[in-house]
């Protein structure tokens, strides 16, 4: 396997995750909630950032909590910032939050800690106290140049995905769950710019913490959970397959195991053989990638294998899905993009003629707040980093041969 697609994890997913979460930021009205920026809704036909501007969410909006109808949590009141000092936090900057963003284009030494006011919530809007950020690898494309070096966009926001306690909310403030209210334990999801340590959000994007999960895990549970019911619903995966998962021991593997083996199907899943005890622990049966990766496959599973869903993109994921997988119709790709269209398979994202499954998506995130609530699925956290270091925790990302989430901790 090429290095290039970072082993167990999946290098190449981000390529996939990038338009749509920016496609989905759109659909759910939230192009403007980027802290105190906004995104040109423009950038879905151009297909980058465009440049951020101050919005009266900043320290010049002048609303009062009264005249809004807000209500306000103690955790909201000023506290000590942070001031940007190369990437590392230090100092004192009264009624300042800090967050991350790129400053320039290029690897994780682009990244650096910025300050900001945050206003208070309007209509349909809450603010929360971030207490865990999760990081996908889809974040470090963002600044990576892969899609343009316009300086203009500069500095970009950065992260999708938090976990944190309500502080404030607008009038109408309602969720997917309900009403939301203040000292309510939440995930936010889609969240541009989560890499922080408060938010200003719309409630559209706020879901109930599930019990059984703490901060961290919480913070790991969307992305990747909602791609993999996709995967799963386009192929088709119900009791008694037997589906072969391409890159089991990645953030969207790991999902795609837990759900498919509560759909009551069997599940072979590849990985390094370092990550094969997890897989088990999941409930899949691994196998190691490589040369003889079919043979190994048959073996696992003599009756045959009815789907398969390449996490990966790479060339041998897609040979030995098209080798043991009758049916095309039943075989996805959320990475092997021109592969995946020669081949007559599913290819999800979107991408032109690639499927977006918006709707399975949206319907998703409460459904995976009930299966955690349930006990049904779990998250599971590779390593954690302060926010300050969130350039190190990039560079694990793209490292690619760990297992599970990588949450920063404000």
């Amino acid at each position: 396997m090429s290095r290039s697609f970072g082993k167990d994890a999946g290098y190449t997913v981000g390529l996939f995750f990038l338009p749509w979460v920016f496609a989905s930021m759109l659909s759910y009205g939230q192009a403007r909630y980027w802290g105190p920026s906004y995104v040109d809704p423009s950038f879905a036909q151009r297909g980058y950032l465009q440049p951020a501007t101050t919005s009266s969410r900043t320290a010049s909006s002048t609303r009062s909590l009264a005249a809004t109808r807000d209500q306000v949590h103690p955790a909201a009141a000023p506290k000590a910032g942070r001031e940007r000092n190369s990437g590392a936090l230090r100092g004192v900057v009264a009624g300042m939050t800090s967050y991350v963003a790129a400053t320039a284009f290029g690897g994780p030494e682009a990244l650096s800690v910025l300050n900001e006011t945050l206003g208070e919530p309007g209509p349909g809007e809450v603010r929360l106290r971030v207490h865990a950020v999760g990081t996908n690898l889809v974040d470090s494309k963002v600044y990576s140049g892969a899609y343009g070096r316009d300086v203009a966009r500069l500095p970009l926001r950065i992260g999708y995905e938090a976990a944190g306690t309500v502080t404030a909310v607008g009038p109408e403030a309602v969720g997917p769950a309900g009403p939301i209210s203040v000292g309510d334990e939440v995930i936010v999801f889609r969240a541009p710019g989560a890499y922080a340590e408060e938010l200003l959000v719309p409630a559209g994007a706020v879901l109930p913490k599930p019990a059984t999960l703490d901060w961290n895990q919480a913070a790991g549970l969307m992305l990747t959970g909602v791609t993999a019911t996709h995967a799963l619903a386009a192929t088709a995966v119900g009791a008694g397959d037997t589906v072969l998962i391409h890159g089991g021991a990645g953030g969207v593997g790991i999902m795609a195991i837990q759900l498919a083996a509560g759909r009551g199907a069997t599940v072979v899943a590849t990985a390094s053989p370092a990550n094969h005890a997890l897989l088990a622990e999941l409930g899949a049966i691994p196998v190691a990638y490589g040369p003889g990766l079919a043979d190994r496959v048959r073996a696992a599973a003599p009756g045959g294998v009815d789907a398969a869903l390449d996490l990966v993109g790479t060339d041998e994921a897609l040979d030995v899905s098209l080798e043991l997988v009758a049916d095309r119709d039943r075989i996805a790709t959320i990475a092997g993009f021109s592969r995946g269209f020669g081949a007559g398979i599913k290819v999800l994202g979107v991408a032109p003629g690639a499927d977006n499954g918006a709707a399975i998506r949206d319907a998703a995130r409460l459904e995976l707040v009930r299966l955690t609530e349930a006990g049904a699925l779990t998250v599971h956290v590779q390593q954690t980093f302060p926010l300050a270091e969130a350039a190190a925790a990039h560079r694990l990302l793209m490292d690619g041969h760990g297992a599970g989430k990588v949450i920063l901790v404000p």
